[in-house]
């Protein structure tokens, strides 16, 4: 498909996080964009307040009538997790309107765009947000599709200032979206298994990243953490670097925390000394170290890099200060596997040694939460205090015996409970907190103000 003859492109989903950052590029790049939602947010009303048509009602009345006229010049994108009996779609499909996933359009976007593109079951929307940043800090213009919103720049498209900017992609192992990628230099931060419903098993995941990295470009670079190195074999016509905090041919040194940031220099190809991270977590330095390595390949010099960490904000609910006082500090985080709960748990622990931390969870789809229980109670277990919410279901049903229960059975701490939203508050107010986190993938997002609000 040629991009350049559309005058119309109508998303299906357009709340997404990925599918709103693609609305925003074709709207920055001259293209008429309107779209549906299932339910209004903060998100559709940002997209709304930037010219975008959204409607909400399953409804072909509310389609734009340079949209349903005629299929010439008109793309319409949807998610996969639309229903199959979505009027809209289905009219469309027996219109026989040129349809595209989100991943298949955001590879039509960058096919011809020097790109980098970052997966991982985890670390990889922090990662890309962090690789943008670098860039505009070092005066390098780039395109930046994000799976998250960007403190600095409040927004998930960071969107080009030429045409020949390099794009920077959050590639999704869901559904194996990323294999539509062809990146110029790759990075894979993790690879543990996760989405068992898609894949199977966690080997057949693997298989997954490795056809992604054998799809980088002749001459490119992958960068992938250390442990995980020997796991890729791309050609020898691909460069391959290990990063780690520790080891590895990219790591940190001299590693500590002064004043709630993380501070190390950095050890590579050059050495940069006293690099500061305001964004606190040892898996966010382990991110940084991929970012830098990245953007000092593309062009960014030391002082530009030290700088860009420096002034890095992170992502929002990615270690996310929301409130801070004398009495008590509310840290909320979007982490939904074990492995990044564990990484969150032990950061925070390290930030506030001689407070008492209490954890606020909620699991995220039962498939999930059925496959990692044993990891979900052990990660938990770093707490001093747990609260678990029931779990939130997004595209799945409920799974016979299959509850929060599940994993509170085996959370060693001893103060615990399983709380309703509607009693979570008057719940986190009777355990007094002093360091209080809420974690989880679902809507608990919804619950942050009136928490924060009850903490004032």
């Amino acid at each position: 498909m040629n991009l350049d003859s559309l005058h119309s492109v109508y998303f299906i989903g357009i709340g997404g996080i990925g599918m709103s950052a693609l609305a925003r590029w074709f709207k920055h790049n001259g293209k008429a964009v309107s779209g549906y939602d299932r339910t209004e947010t903060d998100l559709t009303r940002s997209l709304q307040s930037e010219g975008i048509a959204i409607h909400f009602q399953d409804d072909l009345e509310h389609i734009a009538e340079a949209v349903k006229l005629s299929t010439e010049g008109v793309l319409v994108v949807y998610t996969p997790a639309i229903p199959s009996n979505h009027k809209g779609l289905n009219w469309f499909r027996a219109n026989q309107y040129p349809l595209m996933k989100r991943s298949e359009v955001l590879g039509l976007i960058t096919q011809n765009m020097k790109n980098v593109a970052v997966a991982g079951t985890h670390g990889k929307t922090t990662t890309s947000s962090m690789i943008v940043h670098l860039l505009k800090t070092a005066g390098i213009d780039c395109t930046g599709f994000l799976g998250g919103i960007s403190a600095n720049y409040n927004t998930n498209m960071i969107l080009n200032d030429s045409e020949d900017s390099i794009a920077v992609i959050e590639a999704d192992e869901f559904d194996r979206s990323f294999l539509t990628l062809h990146p110029d230099i790759a990075v894979v931060t993790a690879t543990d298994a996760d989405h068992l419903d898609i894949y199977g098993d966690k080997e057949a995941l693997k298989d997954s990243f490795r056809q992604f990295v054998d799809q980088i470009n002749d001459g490119g670079h992958l960068f992938v953490k250390h442990d995980l190195k020997e796991d890729f074999t791309p050609s020898d016509k691909i460069r391959k670097t290990g990063y780690g905090l520790a080891q590895g041919a990219i790591k940190s040194t001299n590693l500590r925390i002064e004043d709630a940031a993380f501070v190390f220099d950095y050890s590579g190809s050059q050495t940069i000394e006293g690099v500061r991270l305001n964004v606190p977590g040892y898996h966010n330095v382990e991110n940084m170290l991929a970012a830098m390595s990245v953007c000092s390949q593309l062009g960014a010099d030391a002082e530009s890099l030290k700088t860009g960490v420096s002034t890095y904000k992170g992502v929002k609910r990615r270690f996310e200060f929301i409130h801070k006082s004398a009495d008590v500090v509310y840290i909320d985080d979007y982490a939904h596997h074990p492995v990044e709960i564990e990484m969150f748990l032990k950061s925070v622990r390290d930030l506030f040694p001689t407070k008492k931390v209490t954890a606020v969870f909620q699991p995220h789809l039962f498939t999930r939460t059925r496959d990692f229980a044993e990891g979900f109670s052990e990660s938990l277990s770093l707490a001093d205090e747990v609260i678990l919410l029931d779990i939130y279901p997004a595209r799945e049903l409920p799974i016979e015996g299959v509850s929060s229960a599940l994993l509170l059975k085996d959370i060693r701490t001893e103060k615990k409970t399983i709380s309703t939203k509607e009693n979570l508050i008057s719940q986190i107010n009777n355990w007094k907190p002093e360091v209080l986190v809420t974690i989880g993938a679902g809507d608990i997002d919804k619950l942050v103000e009136p928490i924060k609000n009850s903490l004032l």
